[in-house]
């Protein structure tokens, strides 16, 4: 039987027969979905509040911020004009929150107590919001104008003199000394705090015994053990 080639092979009719052709490849899909412009923003603001936690005002750049959220320098400014506009939108967003959370937190109707919760608060803060609290306690002179860290003790501590002013009225004390008392206590639990944001032992509620214990009891009377009295009726 002679042989047949591919080019003699003929289908019905002496017609040559084509192979169909191979189907297509899909592609693979490389396409991106592009952040709309708020998603862009929430995005810069989390990179800025990591890196200014991380390095400070100062040594943090532009280039940085848009290296580290992969996105152009252009994009950057075209948000919030320079590093200076980031920076003074990180800090008031940790200044709302931590004043939102000790405000929120001030509901005992005893003075101790109160002192309790200021202090808790501030300790649940820095643990666990550790690079907010880094960002504010890292005072810019640049931007002296904006809200600091120094700013919401000051507002925290206008709240404890309202509390200590008719405190101090009802046991026969001067209530113009409210002010004094209460910007010491404040600080007191402040640089506490910026002190347990590095050591973090004790546990917090350790911590924040010890400083009421001082606070409440004066160094004459310190208590070998304090505890906390918030909860117990819980």
């Amino acid at each position: 039987m002679p042989e047949v080639s591919d080019g003699d092979a003929a289908g019905a009719g002496g017609r040559r027969v084509t192979p169909p052709a191979p189907a297509p490849k899909a592609k693979p899909t490389t396409s991106r979905v592009r952040m709309s412009a708020a998603q862009r923003r929430e995005q810069l603001i989390a990179t800025g509040r990591q890196l200014f936690a991380e390095r400070g005002f100062d040594a943090t750049s532009i280039e940085e911020v848009a290296a580290r959220a992969k996105v152009s320098k252009p994009v950057v400014y075209e948000h919030f004009g320079g590093k200076e506009g980031l920076y003074a939108v990180v800090v008031d967003r940790e200044v709302r929150a931590l004043l939102d959370r000790i405000t929120t937190a001030l509901t005992a109707g005893h003075p101790r107590e109160l002192l309790e919760q200021a202090a808790l608060a501030l300790l649940g803060y820095i643990e666990e919001d550790a690079s907010g609290f880094r960002v504010l306690v890292r005072e810019s002179p640049l931007m002296s104008g904006t809200a600091t860290f120094s700013s919401v003790m000051n507002d925290v501590a206008h709240q404890v003199e309202h509390i200590l002013g008719a405190e101090f009225k009802s046991r026969g004390y001067d209530p113009k000394l409210a002010e004094l008392y209460s910007q010491a206590l404040v600080g007191m639990v402040a640089l506490t705090g910026r002190w347990w944001l590095e050591v973090r032992k004790p546990r917090k509620e350790t911590v924040a015994a010890h400083l009421v214990n001082l606070a409440w009891n004066g160094l004459s009377h310190l208590e070998a053990k304090p505890t906390l009295i918030t909860g117990r009726r819980h």
